[in-house]
């Protein structure tokens, strides 16, 4: 975090996420001048979800003023389908909303200029601006934890689609036969080469639970179910991101979320597989993010500067 100077101009953002939210007043260059966290409390309901997020940005634009500084908008980014234009928050699973006016009530709320947008497209946005893929004309941010998502990034700008679901890479069928996806088709790529799916899938086979940064680091010790596991995933993996270069032809793809910290573990056998399913197409430079958790506040606030400008 960095001090700011009286009067300096911030924006209040928040990283909205199924447990927690990730919240932080961020000067227009990116620097963090204050962050916080606070529990999401899904289980209470999506209107009690409301009340916490407006309740926390109300907070932290006070917070800001008694600091001498000046909030200038706010950004919020929330995961599920988000209406940007409109500022709706159209449908969540993980925290029950539906058609929800969020940048409305926020803008009501803190009587500032609002934003609203999908975390996995915030996140890429501050990736290819500020991040891993900063001076890359055309990038493609690919979210690996829970769930997988994607960020088409061109020219700093995150296209949404026309409804407002561009980027669910996590459901391309890359196995027909393979596990059922939580959306209710069969082998998503999401059912296979997610953090929680390479854990689910281990502890399936082997009776033991594990996380997937435990499965990674048994695969590099030598164990071979937990090989087997990790290669499948990767495998999957790599047949996810050759589809959407053939779709996005982007020179760089930033990798982020929890799969990504297994580091060379993930990176150095997802790049040789990438590359075998590489025929006429430039094979993408392969990346971790570089902003870590922080990537979701910091997009939320480049998007609410968007807005302004």
């Amino acid at each position: 975090m960095t001090d700011a100077p009286d009067g300096v101009p911030v924006v209040v953002a928040l990283d909205v996420g199924g447990t927690g939210m990730k919240c932080a007043l961020v000067r227009p260059d990116g620097a963090v001048v204050h962050a916080e966290r606070h529990p999401t409390g899904a289980e209470r309901g999506p209107a009690a979800v409301v009340d916490t997020i407006l309740e926390v940005a109300e907070g932290l634009a006070g917070k800001a003023r008694a600091d001498g500084l000046t909030p200038i908008a706010c950004g919020i980014g929330v995961p599920g389908l988000v209406d940007e234009a409109a500022g709706v928050a159209v449908w969540s699973s993980n925290i029950g909303f539906r058609d929800v006016p969020l940048r409305e009530l926020a803008a009501t709320r803190l009587g500032l200029p609002t934003a609203l947008g999908h975390d996995v497209r915030v996140g890429g946005l501050a990736e290819s601006r500020l991040g891993a893929g900063r001076g890359v004309g055309h990038v493609l941010f690919v979210a690996v934890g829970t769930g997988i998502a994607a960020a088409h990034v061109v020219g700093g700008s995150a296209a949404a689609g026309a409804h407002g679901a561009a980027g669910e890479l996590g459901h391309i069928q890359v196995r027909p036969d393979g596990p059922r996806c939580g959306c209710g088709r069969p082998g998503c790529l999401e059912a296979i080469a997610s953090a929680s799916a390479v854990g689910r899938r281990y502890t399936e086979l082997a009776g033991t639970p594990l996380t997937a940064a435990e499965v990674a680091d048994r695969a590099a010790a030598g164990d071979e179910l937990a090989g087997q596991v990790w290669r499948e995933a990767v495998e999957a993996l790599a047949d996810g991101l050759a589809t959407a270069q053939a779709l996005y032809d982007v020179e760089t793809m930033v990798i982020g979320g929890g799969l990504a910290r297994a580091g060379a573990r993930l990176f150095d056998p997802l790049r040789a597989a990438l590359r075998e399913r590489m025929t006429f197409h430039r094979e993408p430079r392969l990346v971790a993010a570089a902003l870590g958790d922080e990537a979701g506040c910091l997009g939320a606030a480049l998007l609410a500067l968007d807005r302004l400008e």
